[in-house]
């Protein structure tokens, strides 16, 4: 017992601190000692006034049981002054509903946007708040409002706890391919949109592929989603060594991905690109994603699946995550991350490495990529592979040999 006791210290140790101190830096971990995060599973604020409602004539549908399929038609059913009523006095919910129309739910969280910058920069103003109260108020109201610059869409935002948001590149209602960035530790509303290094936040990498898809496909209509609306990990603790934050934040995605399928017309299923530790959540959703192909020669149902910089997918090999799913994998010899101890014990690390010549990947280069957060950067591989990808351009992928 004492020996197993040590051995986990032992993995949780190496686990966490290779995986913050690549997401994050290592005077970030240094100073943010066993942070274990509170998962947010509940629907957003609001919903309870909003259950309460029946001044339309019926019950409004349950944010935390509707299927995105049963939203999309309440929706469909409303006349348009009801739809700005429902914006207009529930911002949060509808801005957060998987089904709901993408136009309503831009307009919808552009008045939650609002809203929080405005709640953010009364409490900076308040002079009986602590000067690190107001400090972080400060910060809050400037992440918020430079969401709220013209032509930005942001499809999700919940203020709760350290902020998640979804944004959108491009027209995701007419879009004929769709692209949906899952991030890895320590990306929340502060970290959404960093300006000073862009190509480490959610923002930025989604800036680049969808510029990089552009380039590559100018004539084809494409959309980059940009998904920070789980928990992620925060600092040196044991939520980088466990599945716990990612079992709460799959049922999300896979709510998201039903709600585009609502309300998208694509002609493949959208591409999936996990970062670090967004490929273990990646794993923990595949098994139910549907993408079954109708023909083993029809890929028009597959859902390309690309990790990098993953600590592991959760499983030992890719049959695991469920037919119809085709991953992709790519690591460069200087990310921290290929340090990590590939396997599994107890609730304890991620299972097996995606790059391993056993897991069943297929390998992509990503030569020129630096670091852990260098595979969106201009001129890698892994930028040109993950475009091609999305787009469907699988002959133009540059492949490598797993590791050995």
């Amino acid at each position: 017992m004492r020996n197993r006791r040590r051995w986990k210290r032992v993995l949780i140790g190496a686990f966490a601190g290779c995986a913050v101190l690549a997401d994050a830096g290592a005077s970030a971990a240094a100073a943010a000692v066993s942070s274990e995060q509170l998962a947010i599973s509940t629907p957003p604020a609001g919903s309870t006034a909003w259950l309460q409602d029946h001044s339309f004539g019926r019950s409004l549908p349950d944010p935390a049981t509707t299927s995105p399929a049963a939203a999309a038609e309440f929706f469909a059913s409303l006349a348009p002054t009801e739809l700005d009523r429902l914006i207009q006095a529930y911002p949060l919910v509808v801005g957060n509903y998987d089904g709901a129309p993408l136009d309503l739910r831009y307009r919808a969280n552009r008045i939650a946007l609002a809203a929080e910058r405005d709640k953010a920069r009364a409490h900076a103003e308040d002079r009986t708040l602590d000067s690190d109260t107001r400090a972080l108020a400060v910060s809050r109201a400037n992440d918020v409002d430079h969401l709220l610059a013209p032509g930005r869409q942001v499809l999700a935002f919940d203020p709760r706890g350290r902020g998640l948001v979804t944004e959108v590149w491009g027209d995701l209602a007419d879009a004929e391919r769709i692209s949906v960035l899952v991030p890895g530790s320590d990306a929340d509303l502060g970290h959404f949109d960093q300006t000073a290094e862009p190509l480490r936040s959610p923002a930025g990498m989604a800036r680049a592929l969808y510029a990089e898809e552009q380039r590559q496909a100018p004539g084809t209509r494409t959309a980059v989603v940009s998904w920070t609306g789980y928990v992620t990990p925060s600092g040196l603790g044991p939520d980088a060594a466990t599945s716990r934050l990612a079992d709460v934040a799959a049922p999300r995605l896979e709510r998201l991905l039903a709600g585009l399928k609502e309300t998208t017309r694509p002609d493949a299923p959208p591409s999936l690109l996990c970062h670090s530790y967004g490929s273990v959540v990646c794993g923990t959703a595949a098994p139910k994603i549907p993408r079954a192909a109708s023909s083993p020669s029809d890929t028009s149902g597959i859902t390309d699946m690309m990790v990098f910089g993953s600590p592991g997918m959760g499983v030992q090999s890719a049959a695991e995550l469920g037919d119809g799913v085709h991953v992709w994998a790519a690591r460069n010899p200087s990310d921290w991350i290929g340090n990590v101890p590939f396997l599994e014990v107890g609730k304890l690390g991620h299972g097996a490495d995606p790059t391993g010549g056993g897991f069943g990947a297929e390998q992509i280069s990503s030569a020129r990529a630096v670091g852990h957060n260098g595979y969106f950067t201009d001129g890698t591989d892994s930028l040109r592979n993950f475009a091609a990808i999305s787009l469907g351009h699988y002959r133009d992928v540059v492949r490598t040999e797993p590791e050995s």
